[in-house]
């Protein structure tokens, strides 16, 4: 399923596909029905992906994932009953008050920079991505290191501007050893308050970790912002304070954006590209949509992510339509599952 789901998404020779975020190790994890990228198994069936892909002349990149503290404990104990709910500080979600994470030692931090080392050799080495994207975004692992609301250690890795930027550029610099700049991306998100990360004002912590990122790895694939398009989940603002930091290098735009509002966007910066998430979901055929000016398909946010073994799991997922297709979909009743 997951086979189809890429090879249809990748006809459009060219095409560029990052991958869904995939746990770099199983103790990074801690959500339900999420691939991973540490064994054997999981290295074959993702093979099977990027030939797929490969086959109809695209690109893949598979993005490396770290849960941090919006792990929840009964699926890491369902992995293996010793794993914890760990991160930077001992500071919990809000709605997780009696789920604290523990604050990971030196020696673990040095562990997870070779976590990520190993999942990004196990994509490109043996699944045969074309490269990783490095998730530091939402509130997951990585984003706690750099945001204070998440971060206040009192060593190397906490405190400063400088030292909460430490453990993302000790990643970084590590994946790129190891796969090389060119088949290294990282995701950003200066203004998510998701998963509590609201902070009055991210543009200084940005503007040296940006500022250091292109000093040191001027070579870097590339670097995908999310765009504050929402009051709910972003501290509303603008990246562009980042796009002019990062000018020329390679950047990439992600956040509702439109056939029109994405052409704006491009024609005003040579060195950016837009990315495209629900609609590309909604639409296996997006690429040839998108150059023809034809309507999309509306995708359903009921369905974004599976229900694992549920018999309507597969729904919204390899079902919607290519254009001219007959529609024909009729969905059942949605009832939600409640997690245990």
């Amino acid at each position: 399923m997951v086979k189809v789901h890429y090879e249809q998404r990748s006809r459009v020779p060219g095409t560029f596909i990052i991958a869904e975020a995939t746990y770099i190790a199983a103790k990074a994890g801690g959500d339900p029905n999420v691939p991973g990228i540490w064994n054997k198994e999981q290295i074959d069936a993702w093979r099977e992906v990027t030939e797929a892909v490969h086959t109809n002349g695209s690109y893949i990149f598979l993005q490396l994932w770290a849960l941090g503290r919006t792990a929840e404990i009964q699926y890491l104990h369902e992995e293996n009953h010793d794993f914890e709910i760990v991160a930077p500080s001992a500071i919990p979600l809000k709605a997780r008050q009696n789920d604290p994470p523990r604050e990971l030692t030196k020696a673990e931090i040095e562990e997870y920079v070779e976590l990520w080392v190993q999942a990004a050799k196990n994509a490109v080495f043996e699944a045969g991505f074309d490269g990783v994207e490095i998730h530091n975004a939402f509130g997951y692992l990585l984003d706690q290191f750099v945001k204070e609301v998440s971060n206040h250690r009192g060593d190397e890795y906490g405190g400063s501007i400088e030292n909460r930027s430490k453990h993302t550029l000790e990643v970084v610099q590590a994946v790129v050893n190891a796969i090389g700049a060119e088949r290294t991306g990282l995701r950003l998100s200066p203004w998510s308050t998701w998963n509590d990360m609201k902070v009055e004002n991210p543009v200084p912590q940005y503007t040296y970790l940006v500022t250091e990122l292109k000093n040191r790895f001027p070579r870097l694939c590339y670097l995908h912002l999310i765009e504050p398009h929402s009051r709910r989940f972003f501290s509303y603002s603008s990246n562009d304070f980042i796009r002019d930091i990062w000018n020329p290098n390679p950047l990439i735009s992600a956040g509702r954006y439109t056939r029109e509002s994405a052409i704006k966007k491009t024609n005003k910066r040579d060195n950016e590209l837009i990315a495209f998430g629900k609609a590309f979901i909604a639409n296996p055929d997006l690429p040839t949509r998108l150059k023809m000016d034809r309507s999309l398909n509306a995708p359903d946010s009921r369905t974004f992510y599976t229900r694992g073994d549920h018999p309507d799991a597969h729904i919204g997922y390899n079902d919607y339509k290519f254009y001219g297709e007959p529609v024909g979909r009729v969905y059942k009743p949605f009832i939600p599952i409640p997690r245990q």
